[in-house]
């Protein structure tokens, strides 16, 4: 996520261009961390959605072996199957590798990548939070530099 060099740098030595080099840099960090933040929510949402499907797939009474079930194999295409285990299921474990797992373990599997999201999302939280504070303070040195800029050129 972030990289590891954090140096230092006294904001009233620069010039105004390279402020605004700078403000432009921490701009496009922020866009891209707070772009990072939105799939790390849309992530979890969807690690939340089956773990509700998981935990609610003993509540469902039409959820009995060698039931009709349609089997989604995109967002939009679905082909009928027939349930073969009501006692286990199957999980995308992530880059197209699917584990047959029961029950279970497969709610186990979805609690613990939503906690793992739900961490990695409050770390994020406290870095664009940082960089946001940074940008303000990199605007208000690159303000003042502004406002003080034509009072400091010598008179002609």
């Amino acid at each position: 996520m972030a990289s590891g060099n954090s140096e230092t740098i006294n904001l009233d030595t620069l010039s105004a261009q390279q402020l605004s080099q700078v403000k432009k840099q921490l701009d496009e960090e922020l866009e891209h961390l707070t772009s990072s933040f939105a799939q790390l929510h849309a992530a979890q949402s969807k690690f939340r959605e089956c773990l509700r499907c998981v935990q609610d797939k003993n509540k469902a009474p039409a959820l009995r072996e060698d039931s009709s079930i349609l089997v989604p194999l995109t967002n939009s295409l679905y082909v009928r199957g027939t349930l073969a285990s009501a006692s286990h299921v199957v999980v995308d474990i992530g880059t197209g590798f699917y584990v047959e797992k029961d029950v279970k373990s497969a709610a186990d599997f979805y609690e613990n990548k939503v906690n793992e999201v739900g961490v990695n999302i409050k770390d994020l939280e406290a870095i664009v939070q940082g960089k946001t504070n940074n940008v303000r303070v990199v605007e208000e040195v690159l303000r003042q530099k502004m406002v003080a800029g034509p009072q400091q050129a010598p008179p002609s």
